[in-house]
């Protein structure tokens, strides 16, 4: 008897465990802003069951969907301690099984975070391809593919532990701030290095580390006064995501029905003449094949998604979110997501990625738009990228004869249309990155180019960012694949025979990139004129690319010299800039600089010129 009583309780329990398999979001916190917070459960027909929660706490509805494996269930959590609430999951007026759901304390003053700003300097890793610290973890049994790094396109290892490693060579070299290309759980059976077909959205990737490594990363960096970047994708999943493959709905995703590719073409969001089939093809249709596109205009997903990211902010205390493919999303859904995020963490910052080749494209999608507001649309988000200067940089410093279009003026015309933009300042601006071709190779290791265009971005207004490994020389073929612009830094692996962590380790090329980088960046780092300091710039003569940046404390003289022989300047030219200076300290070459009547460049460089 006491046999079969114990096998029927242990038959009992399991049978209730099995009920819930996913609570999401997996706790939350008291004192939000927002006093909404949605639960999803999910379980073997679990729709079957009466809730009933907790007298303490408000229930605002339960919802069902054609599922029966799921149930969303809505509470006001305003004015809740922390501590744990039972949910009772009923059947037949009796409790078939409950779950404990946890509100936990808020960090001191989480609200009001800092994020990103001007004056950060953002570096952007590859995660699987910086650092290996912890080799024990790159394979794991809840995830298919194993590492290879002989295979440009698969798992090599680097992982959460290998940027902790190397925090104190990145704060050395005057890095402020980090964007990881995503890390949570990418299932996918080939080519989940990247990250961005996502398996599991509450789930570090077990390659990289645990969620409690991921934490432990962000405490790491605020230690050293840095700040962290969560890569967040809102337009799409992987096939592989666990909920994908037992869709809440059918309309959780976008269907036509089944697969449709994206047309690509983003301009149809504000085509005031658009044909509506383009539109949806852009919108709806997926990324790729292997990535289902979400349904933003589902609430029950774009509330899944906002929780989410707030939840990762308030678990992992983050700084920052870079959002992927932000202009393919549903407009008004990802606005909306958007300011959700902003109205609970007001000095947050968000960058967007709006690849497009039109100022005034680009500028449609930022907060507070003059372009936006033309269509009575505001996305409400704070930053956007410049990729308009990035295609720029990736060809003036080939060509050395100036025509009226060609050299240096095409850096000019671009911050001509910074009337376009709501918050210059605001703006993310770059030389290359983990889609693009590496600033490296496009110019052959040519270091005077890549003094030049990294002079560029790092004393023009808004925020720079760096890529993994420019700072090194680093060099890859964008028409090789992605794997090739995204290869392994040296130094990273146990083995590795170049180890350019150290400036021992680097060579004599690799040493010359990163003491110029480091020279650069330290200086920017506690420049409060080149953070947020006006731009006064002056057509290109000979080549040659003037500008300064300036307030009421400091001036900063910028030359960039693209054309191959010296130029001596007439300094009266310059004289609204100089505003009466008649010296300064050049900053590379670390000597003073007679600024009265002309000055003299070398070919092929850059100068950077505190007047004093």
């Amino acid at each position: 008897m006491k046999l079969k009583l114990f096998l029927f309780l242990m038959l009992w329990g399991s049978l209730v465990q099995a009920q819930i398999q996913k609570t999401e979001p997996p706790f939350w916190w008291s004192g939000m802003n927002n006093p909404e917070l949605q639960i999803m459960f999910y379980g073997k027909n679990i729709a079957q069951y009466d809730i009933v929660v907790d007298k303490s706490v408000t229930v605002t509805g339960i919802i069902k969907t054609e599922n029966p494996n799921y149930v969303f269930v809505n509470l006001k959590t305003e004015g809740l301690p922390t501590g744990d609430y039972k949910i009772d999951f009923k059947r037949n007026g009796k409790i078939a099984f409950s779950h404990n759901y946890e509100l936990k304390d808020r960090r001191e003053n989480s609200a009001l975070r800092k994020g990103f700003d001007a004056s950060d300097v953002m570096y952007l890793i590859m995660p699987d391809r910086f650092a290996n610290g912890d080799p024990g973890n790159d394979a794991h049994p809840s995830v298919t593919e194993k590492p290879n790094r002989e295979y440009p396109g698969g798992r090599h290892g680097g992982d959460i532990q290998g940027i902790i490693d190397n925090l104190d060579y990145l704060n050395d070299l005057g890095v402020t701030a980090i964007w990881n290309t995503p890390m949570l759980e990418d299932n996918d059976p080939r080519y989940s290095y990247h990250t961005y077909a996502q398996s599991d959205v509450y789930r570090i990737d077990p390659r990289y580390g645990t969620n409690e490594d991921y934490k432990r990363l962000a405490a790491e960096m605020h230690k050293r006064d840095m700040k962290l970047v969560m890569d967040y994708v809102t337009n799409h999943w992987g096939a592989e995501h666990w909920m994908i493959k037992d869709l809440p709905a059918y309309d959780w995703i976008n269907q036509f029905p089944g697969y449709e590719n994206s047309n690509y073409r983003m301009t149809t969001q504000y085509d005031p003449n658009v044909a509506q089939r383009d539109l949806m093809y852009c919108v709806d249709g997926w990324f790729v094949k292997s990535m289902p596109d979400l349904n933003q205009r589902n609430p029950l997903v774009l509330n899944y998604l906002t929780q989410n990211a707030i939840w990762w902010i308030e678990y992992a205390d983050l700084d920052g979110f870079r959002v992927d493919t932000y202009s393919y999303n549903d407009k008004e859904g990802i606005a909306k997501w958007t300011k959700s995020i902003m109205d609970e963490y007001p000095n947050f910052n968000i960058v967007g990625e709006v690849w497009m080749h039109d100022q005034a494209q680009i500028s449609y999608w930022q907060k507070d738009s003059p372009i936006g507001a033309i269509q009575s649309f505001n996305s409400y988000l704070p930053s956007v990228m410049d990729f308009t200067l990035h295609n720029a940089l990736m060809v003036i410093f080939d060509e050395e004869l100036a025509t009226w279009d060609k050299g240096m003026i095409k850096a000019y015309e671009n911050f001509v249309n910074d009337f376009l933009y709501a918050d210059i300042d605001n703006i993310l601006v770059f030389a290359g990155n983990h889609d693009t071709g590496r600033i490296n190779e496009i110019y052959d290791n040519d270091l005077n180019k890549y003094q030049l265009a990294i002079t560029l971005v790092l004393t023009t207004r808004g925020i720079p960012q760096l890529y993994y490994g420019d700072e090194i020389g680093m060099r890859g073929e964008k028409d090789k694949g992605d794997g090739d612009i995204r290869r392994d830094f040296p130094g990273g692996w146990e083995g590795d025979t170049n180890n350019a962590f150290s400036s021992a380790g680097r060579d004599e090329l690799q040493e010359s990139y990163h003491s110029f980088t480091k020279t650069l960046l330290n200086y920017r780092k506690n420049k409060e004129v080149l953070h947020f300091g006006k731009l006064l710039q002056y057509l290109p003569e000979d080549n040659v690319y003037v500008y300064f940046r300036y307030n009421d404390k400091d001036r900063v003289m910028v030359v960039l010299n693209n054309n191959p022989e010296a130029q001596e300047l007439d300094l009266r030219r310059y004289a609204e800039g100089l505003n009466g200076f008649k010296g300064g300290k050049e900053i590379l070459s670390n000597r003073q600089i007679d600024l009265k009547s002309t000055l003299k460049i070398e070919g092929k460089s850059p100068m950077v010129i505190e007047l004093n």
